[in-house]
């Protein structure tokens, strides 16, 4: 579904990708893996559109959108969950949840059900300020948002960051559940390796805003991967 190639992405004149490509299928997991600072968000960030490539291509579905803007991508059904989650902390859960119609047309407005099941924790939760959620819920929340928008492909940008490791468990529950209704490519950033290797089918190592390894999980050299991943 997604097919991202020798994406070249400078901010200024600091060249943060280079040459680098990331593809990703319905049904499967593609982990990103990497240290701090290796590129990993600034090429899911190229994926979405939020930053512009200066050269290489990303096609999906077949079609070229390298140079389609972040709301156009949007509505062709890419959903971003970004690090940090930036959920609206004024807003209710109810109203940031509704931030995800934003590309539906008008028909298909409605939170589905299916978005309590996987997250019953903000069924009870909808009349309350995002900010005044933990981070653990306030997670939760960025991927449901992120789900009302019915989305084919979704990116997950270090989703365990800062998150107690009940709500991991939740999350990676989620992520299972996803994966196994075959509906969506997922692109799943992350550093906890642990976390990557069981969720993932296939996978990418970053350093230095290059594609340094990858390759199918079931096949994965750990130890040459782990290298990647200590500071």
């Amino acid at each position: 579904m997604l097919e991202a190639r020798n994406i070249d992405l400078y901010y200024g004149a600091s060249q943060a990708l280079q040459q680098a490509s990331i593809s990703a299928a319905k049904g499967e997991i593609t982990c990103v893996l990497g240290r701090n600072g290796v590129g990993k968000t600034s090429l899911m960030q190229s994926v979405t559109g939020r930053h512009i490539a200066r050269s290489g291509t990303v096609q999906w579905e077949g079609k070229n959108i390298t140079k389609l803007p972040a709301a156009d991508r949007a509505r062709r059904g890419i959903a971003y969950v970004p690090q940090g989650r930036q959920i609206f902390s004024q807003l209710t859960v109810h109203e940031n949840l509704k931030t995800g119609f934003a590309v539906l047309p008008r028909a298909q407005r409605k939170i589905a059900d299916e978005i309590f099941d996987l997250f019953p924790v903000l069924r009870k939760m909808l009349h309350r300020r995002g900010g005044d959620l933990s981070g653990g819920q306030q997670q939760q929340l960025s991927i449901a948002r992120a789900l009302v928008m019915k989305p084919r492909l979704l990116i997950l940008d270090e989703p365990t960051e800062g998150i107690q490791p009940s709500i991991i468990k939740d999350i990676h529950n989620v992520i299972t559940i996803l994966k196994q209704q075959g509906e969506m490519a997922i692109l799943l950033v992350e550093q906890y390796f642990e976390f990557a290797r069981d969720l993932g089918d296939r996978y990418a190592v970053m350093d230095r805003g290059e594609i340094v390894l990858s390759g199918e999980v079931s096949v994965m050299d750990e130890q040459e991967v782990r290298q990647y991943l200590t500071v």
